[in-house]
């Protein structure tokens, strides 16, 4: 009775906000600033500001914990919300939406739960080469209104799931 009528014990439902973020490497690469993006969408900053990164690796792991709310019928973009509230949009390549999914194997699908590392997506980085403008691959805060401050770190090399490349002050 005392446990229903004071909580005790719920302390794993209480959910606080963080007050800042981090967002690690999506995938292995070579990061690429977001203004170097050779897509005018991502380069202009219209969708948001980021970083991008030009994969050695064919696969994207989740580079926050959270839920994901979207993921694109063709495979080649993902979104996710922390906890926090940031809303993170991965592109994998430019123009890969025209592949219609071809060379692409999801692993998550709307409303599941990632932890930082899981993986996201695979993808075959030579038929992205062949069929898409390019492989590099933005990573876009896509409600920056939220965020108070972003510091990118400037790295040269990524490693997925490890490598921290911004923080965020909410």
């Amino acid at each position: 009775m005392f446990k229903k009528l004071f909580g005790i014990g719920k302390k794993e439902d209480i959910q606080v906000q963080p007050k800042e973020e981090m967002v690690v490497a999506p995938i292995t690469g070579k990061l690429v600033a977001i203004e170097d993006v050779p897509d005018p969408m991502f380069a202009q900053k219209m969708m948001g500001d980021g970083i991008a990164i030009e994969p050695t690796i064919g696969r994207a792991v989740a580079p926050v914990s959270g839920e994901i709310v979207q993921v694109f019928p063709t495979k080649h973009a993902i979104g996710i919300k922390t906890l926090g509230g940031i809303e993170i949009l991965l592109h994998i390549g430019l123009e890969t939406v025209n592949m219609n999914g071809e060379g692409f194997t999801a692993y998550v699908k709307e409303g599941d739960k990632v932890k930082v590392g899981e993986t996201l997506v695979e993808f075959d980085l030579d038929l992205i080469k062949d069929k898409a403008t390019s492989t590099i691959t933005p990573l876009v805060i896509t409600n920056m209104e939220v965020v108070t401050s972003m510091s990118k770190d400037q790295v040269e090399e990524t490693v997925a799931g490890e490598t921290p490349l911004l923080t965020l002050k909410l």
